[in-house]
């Protein structure tokens, strides 16, 4: 008996059911037939594909990624105008949680029992959709690309249908650790992590090759924006490097902190909390318009593993441009709505895979199959397989100067725990020449 099948057990009456049931409701054309009641799976009609994601569209994290649904959005709009996924369009519908677990936990079961969606897709924050993962799972619905890099998500025997996306956070800590050993040997480094998985994951990629100069390690809670105490902790500790695990909103108040207590460390910053143009904004509303650009960032260090905003000459940057300027909202192209793009791009080689008739098991199973095997925006592969859910497998290591940023590392890429980092050497392919991928289905 393989692993698949011991690991799926009860899903496999599942499977054959709606193996049963799809043979019997199609035509000889291979779609449903209309007159036997139309297509079996959840979520999944004759002509279209429902997903559903959960975003924080208010709150203190709506900043930046209220913005990742949009760009989501415009790309899907994109390939339904061109016909769509084996002839459906998809159909994308995503609600407010506010970055609460309570309110995550109620709009995810609407999403499920209401709205009947066949995934989701991109559902964002490591406290928020801890609260949904069993529920999800449970309910044997797919739990694609997760925007966050909490390991939670590459967890295949506990969770078979939860994957990530991003680097996880791991991943990230060990390359900026390796990255301060080589460059910083002697610095006292502090750590500044949100108090949860996002912040303990990226505390042990760091420990991995630093442990011995960390100084202090102050954590804060999602929601308290006081953060003096551990601002001032990490300057009475003499740490004069600091590295933050934290959400954008974090990274604001982080600064204006420090600049009230005149403590100015070598700043590295994880690359959720580092966007410039974001942290700007947020500067000048979280101190009343005393500052107002995002200069006190410059000099920081950060990561990236996709081509952004600032490289307007990048085939994909070009590519994503397009598509806002044809399909996308208010508001300019930003590196979040990047971010849902290249999300959604992903959802798409997905549902390709999966066949012209996917079911929620045939859309996990593609993706372990042909996961490692994926093209798309990002600077390195994919880690998916049967025996791993983890998204992609490293980072860049890139200074802030302004609105741009300075390569400081190759692209490196690495796994979990004793994995040796290396360098990634590949070419970058670009897009598509229409910007829709074509990826043959499995099986």
């Amino acid at each position: 008996m393989s692993k698949r099948v011991r690991r799926r057990g009860a899903g496999i009456v599942a499977v054959a059911t709606a193996v049963a049931v799809i043979a019997s409701a199609c035509g000889a054309g291979g779609r449903p037939d209309e007159n036997e009641g139309g297509a079996a799976e959840v979520g999944v009609t004759e002509d279209s594909v429902k997903v559903g994601a959960h975003f924080p569209l208010t709150g203190v994290a709506a900043p930046g990624y209220s913005a990742i649904p949009t760009g989501a959005k415009a790309y899907f709009d994109y390939v339904n105008a061109n016909g769509g996924v084996h002839g459906r369009t998809i159909d994308y519908v995503f609600r407010d949680d506010a970055y609460n677990p309570t309110n995550t936990s109620q709009v995810v079961n609407e999403l499920v029992l209401q709205d009947e969606i066949f995934a989701m897709v991109g559902g964002l924050g490591t406290p928020t959709h801890s609260a949904v993962l069993d529920f999800l799972n449970s309910n044997g619905v797919p739990d694609l690309f997760v925007s966050s890099g909490s390991l939670l998500w590459d967890q295949p025997e506990k969770n078979p249908m939860t994957f990530g996306w991003q680097p996880d956070y791991e991943v990230e800590g060990k390359i900026i650790g390796q990255y301060v050993k080589q460059n910083f040997p002697d610095a006292k480094v502090g750590l500044f992590l949100q108090d949860d998985d996002f912040g303990d994951d990226g505390e042990k990629g760091a420990r991995a090759y630093i442990d011995d100069q960390i100084v202090a390690a102050e954590r804060y809670a999602p929601g308290n924006t006081d953060v003096a105490p551990q601002i001032a902790a990490l300057q009475a500790s003499g740490a004069d490097l600091v590295i933050g695990f934290n959400v954008p909103s974090y990274t604001a108040l982080s600064q204006l902190t420090a600049m009230r207590s005149n403590y100015e460390p070598q700043w590295i910053y994880s690359n959720v909390g580092s966007d410039p143009a974001l942290v700007g904004s947020l500067l000048g509303r979280f101190s009343e318009g005393k500052v107002t650009d995002a200069s006190m960032l410059d000099g920081a260090i950060t990561t990236e593993y996709l081509p952004g905003v600032d490289e307007a000459d990048n085939p994909w940057t070009q590519l994503w441009q397009r598509i806002w300027d044809e399909h996308g909202g208010e508001g300019d192209l930003s590196n979040y709505r990047i971010y849902g793009m290249s999300q959604a791009y992903t959802f798409v080689q997905a549902l390709q895979a999966a066949g012209p008739e996917p079911t929620r098991e045939g859309i996990v199973d593609a993706l372990e199959q042909v996961g490692q095997d994926l093209q798309g925006p990002a600077l390195v592969p994919y880690r998916y397989s049967p025996d791993s859910h983890a998204g992609l497998s490293g980072v860049k290591v890139v200074q802030i100067t302004g609105t741009t940023t300075k390569e400081l590392s190759p692209v490196m890429v690495t796994d979990n725990g004793d994995a040796e980092i290396t360098e990634y050497t590949e070419e970058h392919a670009p897009p598509p020449e229409n910007g829709i991928p074509n990826v043959e289905p499995v099986g």
